[in-house]
């Protein structure tokens, strides 16, 4: 045990003493460029190297803006973790909000940030702590969460992110509180997803992410994915080597199968994880539910018949968008997480592929608009007046006899209006051809929006 504490100290001397002491030491230091080896350090480095080689790893960071906060400065920016300031909680521990100035920090920005705090009781530790200091400390990207700093005092262990306003893509798409996701932002969050993804993969050493799902996609204020969570991030293979053998860690659900059976985890592993979150982006469902009948528990396996026949995918889409959505965007979306989802690794497509095939998605315009807005011509007024009629959800919103008419089909109602027609105006011959598209749609006993866009065309649909 003294020897681990030993080592321990040896590995990372910013936990050990005072945080501010040893960014005062890296100032006094020579220039970073000198400092900052040209290679990425990686975790491979810290589980077999010689102590000068761990002790960069401080300098390192402080080359990309990463700065050492203490245990009492977190407490301080969130109201001593206050339950006020809860943001949630995953495997590594429980997440809060905070406020930074410019004051607390030379360098550092005011801005709102996210702390995640260890959970010294619970499945993760100090070497995922390691992993997402030692990856995102050093990597860099749009559609990576930005590491503001980190602090390691005694047993504590904790992370500050940049804060994320919309959360997670978990609870964006699956909580009942939230508003349905519009086809076009699902699109967008996969392609920044898949954006981050690739990126990893093409580093000079790549990174094999290993945790990706759908509560590890954070989402800003207008829809940007970014990743977070490199806690069971690895280096991929190097030179020769076709895999990297590990122990299976990941959530289940969403590692790939290959990975599962033999411990070998591929940049495709991550891949068919990709899959997976696509396929819930398009269903609303999640990949695992035992609330659901038998067959469908397991999203793969129930949706894998319908992903490769485009008569099908109906069936397979999330009701919720109410068919608002382009159909060859959704037929080609489909194709590729089927692809994403082979089996045989070599079978899936490269993760720069998958940016390729996604992007002209979001260029895709033939998406009908919702909801509609229809008017309805009657007598008693004017030629440019109207009764208006608004159809949503099978249910009609409006004033006036018209939406009394198509709500209720109520031949009474019908007689009062024609008692007042004869009594006002003579009738327009458009508004005789109007009336009768009403009346048919009426006897057909269904006012949803298919009904009403398949009887009058799509001159019904217009923008909110």
């Amino acid at each position: 045990m003294a020897f681990k504490k030993l080592v321990l100290k040896s590995l990372l001397p910013s936990c050990y003493g005072n945080p501010r002491n040893h960014a005062s030491s890296q100032k006094g230091s020579s220039s970073s460029k000198d400092v900052i080896s040209s290679r990425r350090l990686s975790i491979s480095d810290l589980s077999n190297s010689s102590v000068s080689i761990v002790s960069d790893l401080s300098n390192s960071l402080v080359g990309s803006n990463v700065h050492i906060f203490t245990l009492k400065e977190l407490k301080k920016l969130t109201q001593s973790f206050s339950q006020s300031n809860y943001l949630g909680e995953g495997g590594f521990g429980q997440v809060y909000k905070g406020f930074v100035d410019d004051k607390l920090r030379s360098g550092l920005k005011t801005q709102p940030v996210a702390v995640k705090v260890l959970d010294l009781d619970g499945k993760q530790g100090h070497m995922e702590w390691l992993a997402e200091v030692i990856f995102l400390g050093q990597l860099k990207h749009p559609h990576l969460v930005n590491l503001i700093g980190y602090c390691c005092e005694d047993e504590h262990r904790l992370l500050v992110y940049e804060y994320m306003v919309r959360g997670n893509l978990d609870n964006q798409l699956f909580k009942s509180y939230s508003a349905t996701l519009p086809w076009l932002t699902r699109i967008k969050i996969a392609v920044g997803a898949a954006k981050g993804l690739a990126f990893l993969h093409e580093e000079e050493r790549p990174v094999i992410y290993r945790d990706f799902k759908a509560s590890n996609i954070l989402l800003d204020s207008d829809f940007t994915a970014k990743l977070s969570d490199f806690g069971l991030a690895i280096d991929g293979p190097e030179g020769d080597e076709t895999h990297v053998s590990t122990r299976v860690m990941g959530t289940q659900g969403y590692a790939a199968p290959e990975y599962i059976m033999t411990g070998h985890v591929t940049a495709m592993s991550d891949v068919f994880s990709f899959g997976v979150v696509l396929l819930e982006l398009l269903t609303g469902k999640r990949s695992l539910d035992k609330s659901r009948p038998g067959k469908e528990q397991n999203l793969v396996e129930w949706a894998k018949p319908f992903l490769k026949d485009p008569h099908k995918l109906d069936r397979l889409m999330d009701p919720r968008l109410e068919g608002q959505y382009s159909i060859e965007g959704a037929r080609r979306a489909a194709a590729l997480a089927h692809q994403c989802l082979s089996h045989n690794p070599k079978s899936r497509p490269s993760m720069s592929n998958v940016v390729k095939t996604l992007e002209p998605l979001l260029d895709m315009n033939d998406i009908p608009v919702g909801p509609f807005v229809y008017i309805v011509p009657t007598e008693g007024k004017e030629d440019h007046e109207s009764d208006h009629v608004v159809q949503k959800n099978g249910d009609c919103i409006g004033e006036g006899d018209a939406c009394d008419l198509v709500r209720n089909g109520n031949r009474e109602e019908e007689k009062q209006v024609e008692k007042k027609e004869k009594g006002g105006h003579r009738r327009s011959r458009k508004g005789d051809r109007q009336r009768r598209k009403i009346k048919s749609l009426r006897l057909n006993a269904d006012y949803s929006d298919t009904a009403l866009y398949k009887t009058l065309g799509t001159g019904l649909y217009s923008p909110k």
